[in-house]
């Protein structure tokens, strides 16, 4: 279905997907289906996968540069022919609006389909991005359809976001969602600007809304050397999750280049002795359960 950002199919809405993966293990808890949708209404720096971004506007500027012609101009827009493609993503590094134009249109159907081939290995479903909630139509009618489903209702549903969702929004997904993963980017307002163009009272709201319900599985915090990194942050962080609950469960990461575009290359990296620093300050102020870094990049 060519649509550009999403829409309705006779089976119900179609979501615009980046990236799946049949099975992560970083995505929350055991084994999961991974979907990232496309579209993010952050502008995060440090942002590891900035082509989740944007929408592709079919400026066609990336079609030159596609060593196996996999990329072509039809009608005005932008084709993928994923038969001939090799995976090179020259197009996402020339894309001036941090687009993909290699994602897929998937409906409810397709992913209970891709579901079913992979329920005997998985634990549940996570919805990922980009930011996931901008497409909270698709999320709502598949995590239904999940839990409906005598086959698949086995699995928990998950969402990762970054929190920029009132609580109206919340309200249509939560019954059909077993947990989010919600970030916080940073506490002190003006420097969370200055890393999302975003502010934080949206998030913040969102955290404490998702931990009244029960469905916080996890509070994310990027740590950045210079910025999130030091005392004031962390404690604010320690303080917030006191606020919410000390058995609410952090997980810490650490700034890298992977991915990364920008002036935020120039950063420093955040080493692991600095993480683990911070989860040790985390822990002393009675947090019980603070994650690291599954892997640590050289």
């Amino acid at each position: 279905m060519p649509l550009s950002d999403g829409g309705v199919a006779a089976d119900g809405p179609v979501a615009v997907v980046s990236r799946l993966l049949t099975w992560s293990v970083v995505d929350g808890p055991g084994n999961r289906f991974v979907l990232f949708l496309q579209g993010c209404n952050y502008r995060c720096a440090a942002c590891h996968n900035p082509h989740t971004m944007g929408l592709c506007d079919h400026c066609g500027l990336c079609v030159p540069g596609c060593p196996s012609g996999a990329l072509t101009m039809k009608d005005g827009k932008v084709v993928h022919d994923p038969d001939v493609c090799i995976n090179c993503d020259a197009c996402l590094r020339v894309c001036p609006r941090h687009a993909n134009p290699m994602v897929r249109h998937l409906s409810v159907a397709d992913v209970l389909a891709l579901l079913r081939e992979n329920a005997a290995f998985l634990s549940g479903i996570t919805v990922s991005g980009g930011e996931a909630t901008l497409q909270l139509d698709f999320i709502a009618a598949l995590f239904a359809a999940v839990k409906a489903a005598p086959d698949l209702r086995h699995l928990t549903c998950f969402i990762d976001s970054n929190g920029h969702l009132g609580a109206d929004k919340w309200a249509k997904v939560l019954p059909v969602t077993d947990g989010v993963m919600a970030d916080v980017k940073a506490f002190d307002p003006v420097r969370h600007r200055r890393l999302t163009r975003q502010g934080n009272v949206r998030p913040l709201a969102s955290a404490r809304l998702l931990a009244a319900a029960g469905k916080l599985y996890e509070l994310r915090f990027l740590m950045i050397p210079g910025e999130t990194d030091d005392a004031d942050e962390i404690a604010a962080l320690a303080a917030f999750v006191t606020e919410l609950g000390l058995k609410t469960r952090v997980r810490l990461n650490a700034f890298q280049h992977h991915g990364v575009r920008g002036t935020a290359l120039a950063w420093p990296k955040m080493s692991r002795q600095g993480v683990e620093a911070a989860a040790a300050a985390l822990r002393a102020a009675g947090l019980q359960t603070v994650a690291l870094p599954a892997v640590w990049l050289p």
